[in-house]
């Protein structure tokens, strides 16, 4: 039996990592949640002056290329991505009885095939968010999750918009069709994690 998992979707600066943190602090339906948050974990993963215990090198040089390049990983390197997110399952201490919390993977139906290989993603959680509020989240670090980017420029944000909206939004209907329980949640310019954690409980 695969790993039940929660995925947060929403567009860069929605508040997808608070919220994820959130719910990993609080639970969710009577389950201790571990939240996933892969773009961190893959940043990490590609510091490549730092070892990494799932990783090889030509691992590492491909997602450090990938992250300097602003793209997604593409389907050929899902291996990388599993290998990530079984290590953090396993490091955890995950049990069965837990939930995963994915936040940043899958990104797009192809990823969602393969991602099914590891976790049973029963519940999506959307953060729905205008590009206007996107910009004036992150303009304001509304939630408290963008210090330290340096991948912030106005027109790579709206970069990512756009590819979430073209390739992620998508996963609405993937999963709907799958049976799978979809949460809307309206974020505003101020909405903050507990804001998000009021409107699920």
């Amino acid at each position: 039996m695969k790993q039940e998992a929660i995925l947060l979707l929403g567009p860069t600066g929605s508040g997808k990592t608070p919220a994820g943190e959130l719910i990993e602090e609080r639970g969710f339906g009577g389950h201790r949640c571990y939240h996933f948050d892969f773009g961190l974990h893959l940043r990490n993963a590609g510091d490549t002056s730092q070892p990494h215990l799932t990783l090889d090198e030509s691992e590492k040089a491909r997602v450090a290329k990938v992250l300097a390049l602003g793209e997604l990983l593409k389907d050929h390197d899902f291996p990388i991505a599993s290998k990530i997110l079984q290590h953090f399952i396993t490091t955890k201490g995950v049990t069965p009885e837990d939930l995963i919390v994915l936040n940043g993977l899958p990104r797009h139906a192809g990823q969602a095939d393969d991602v099914a290989s590891v976790v049973n993603i029963t519940t999506l959680i959307l953060l729905d968010c205008s590009a206007e509020t996107v910009l004036k989240r992150i303009r304001t670090n509304a939630g408290g999750d963008r210090a330290g980017r340096t991948d912030d420029e106005h027109d790579r944000i709206i970069q990512r918009i756009e590819r979430f909206n073209k390739r992620t939004i998508p996963l609405l209907d993937y999963y709907r069709e799958k049976g799978a329980k979809i949460v809307k949640v309206d974020i505003g310019p101020t909405t903050n994690a507990k804001d998000v954690w009021n409107k699920l409980s």
